[in-house]
């Protein structure tokens, strides 16, 4: 049953997905969060990455195929707009051509919204987003992590030194306060590394990193079970990287390694994160120009449904 006073979807029964203004999930756009459960924002940025570039336009696309999802959530019977106050707020401010400016404008951005109470869901660009917006979200004090990834993206430098890329913002999230390692559980890591201690920094500061291959071997009830375990009652951040999906699912991705879950098993992950305290969530790294026919981009827009109807049902039962 509709909630009249919350913000709601148009209706593709009345007005062709193909019509009207382009939104996520085809939500009214609002000038800011006040007065919202769920920020719904986009981030089209990709000042890290070191290869393939193209995130940047990830935002825009996964609108377009946001228009597809409907109402009800088909297993769970959710309705999201219904228990919880959502709108697209927009595109942070970014910057394209410096990155230390970026980085400030994006944290800028979700402070602005952290602050009005509201829970930032935000569609990026590449995953240097994240570390912004952690810093938004974590001011008060360090949040755990539930990170779906082909990648641990705890490097320490790339480049000569430089420490700000794609590849490094759970470790500068660590160093920095923002992130509980002990809290902290990273999913579907896999493909070839830099070096055989790769991953160690990571593990000694207490990150649970789980492979692709365990993940295979237990199952997904299992290791979401622990996931769950190790997240706790505290504040959690989710951060799903769309190269968690096999490329042959989402080709549109920088980094992308065979080997990963289908989209089907990456609905499932996110249907099990149900009672994880989340304050903020992402869906990152969804690069168009290198997608076919838009399947990353619709890969991603579910994604971020499914992680939109967790968090109303956690918004619903704290109100």
């Amino acid at each position: 049953m509709t909630t009249s006073t919350f913000h709601q979807p148009v209706d593709a029964a009345e007005v062709p997905r193909f019509a009207g203004h382009s939104t996520f999930m085809r939500l009214p756009a609002v000038q800011d969060a006040t007065g919202l459960d769920i920020a719904l924002v986009g981030i089209p940025w990709d000042g890290g990455t070191t290869n393939r570039a193209g995130a940047r336009h990830g935002p825009r696309e996964v609108r377009n195929q946001s228009s597809l999802m409907r109402r009800v959530h088909h297993v769970t019977l959710t309705e999201p707009f219904s228990i919880a106050n959502v709108a697209d707020v927009g595109d942070l401010a970014v910057n394209p051509i410096d990155l230390l400016d970026g980085l400030k404008r994006i944290e800028t951005g979700m402070r602005a919204i952290v602050e009005t109470g509201a829970i930032p869901l935000s569609v990026g660009g590449d995953h240097l987003t994240t570390l912004p917006v952690m810093r938004a979200v974590a001011a008060g004090g360090p949040v755990g992590m539930i990170h779906f990834d082909a990648h641990s993206d705890t490097n320490d430098t790339y480049f000569g030194g430089n420490p700000y890329t794609h590849g490094t913002p759970f470790r500068r999230a660590i160093e920095e306060g923002l992130l509980d390692p002990k809290r902290t559980v990273q999913i579907g890591i896999r493909g070839s590394i830099y070096a055989t201690d790769e991953h160690d920094w990571a593990r000694a500061q207490g990150i649970r990193i789980i492979y692709m291959e365990e993940c295979i071997r237990r199952g997904i009830p299992d290791v979401m079970a622990e996931a769950r375990a190790i997240a706790g009652s505290g504040p959690t951040y989710v951060s799903f990287d769309i190269d968690c999906i096999d490329p042959s699912m989402a080709p549109g991705t920088g980094t992308p390694e065979i080997g990963g879950f289908t989209t089907r098993e990456a609905q499932a992950l996110v249907r099990e994160l149900t009672g994880v305290r989340i304050v903020a969530a992402d869906v990152v790294e969804v690069a168009p120009p290198f997608d076919v026919a838009g399947m990353t981009a619709l890969a991603g827009a579910t994604i971020l449904f499914e992680l939109l109807c967790v968090i109303a049902e956690g918004v619903a039962t704290r109100r």
